[in-house]
């Protein structure tokens, strides 16, 4: 073999660092947050340059209700690579909850002039604009989202939260009645809201 092949194979270390951020993943699935965060913290170190594992980090952080923390690792994750979409998407709903919309709306832009058919960002963005009041923007940003993806039932649960904080029980039924097929559940749960 040659030198330039011998660099390309993978070293124990990259294959243990592998299983381990698989681990990381499987333990975030069943829902296990403090363990995956124990492991995804050796993985990272103190100056870990992954973003896969900051993201992945930032998404147990995230569940565990730990979103100052969940925010700075996706904001390095975005650092480290720019086109990592999701990582966009997570970092404009941390800062929508912690209050901070002009940032989210600045980051989900970014990540909408990456992709503009980035249906999670216009979703995320429309609750951006809800939040501020600003329902021209958030009709536009979810009106955007629909022409994209019609059958999504994320962007009808929005929408039908649009109609509902503009007490539009029309709009509201029209939802309902589209997210009966797509979202039974979520439909049920719209229900009780036009009693």
């Amino acid at each position: 073999m040659s030198d330039r092949e011998l660099s390309c194979m993978p070293t124990d270390d990259m294959i243990i660092r592998e299983r381990q951020y698989r681990l990381a993943l499987e333990l975030i699935e069943k829902g296990e947050f403090v363990q995956a965060l124990a492991v995804l913290d050796e993985l990272a170190g103190p100056a870990c340059r992954d973003a896969r594992i900051r993201y992945a980090r930032a998404v147990a952080y995230l569940s565990a209700g730990q979103y100052r923390s969940a925010g700075t690792d996706l904001a390095f994750s975005i650092a480290l690579d720019r086109s990592f979409l999701p990582a966009y998407r997570h970092l404009g709903y941390v800062l929508l909850s912690m209050a901070k919309e002009a940032g989210a709306i600045r980051i989900l832009k970014l990540a909408l002039e990456l992709d503009p058919g980035f249906v999670d960002a216009w979703c995320i963005l429309a609750d951006v604009y809800m939040d501020l009041g600003e329902n021209d923007n958030a009709l536009a940003a979810l009106d955007k989202a629909l022409l994209l993806q019609f059958d999504n039932p994320e962007v009808h649960c929005k929408l039908a939260m649009y109609h509902l904080s503009r007490g539009d029980m029309n709009g509201l039924r029209a939802e309902y009645e589209l997210l009966r097929e797509m979202e039974p559940a979520v439909a049920a749960q719209i229900a009780e809201l036009m009693v």
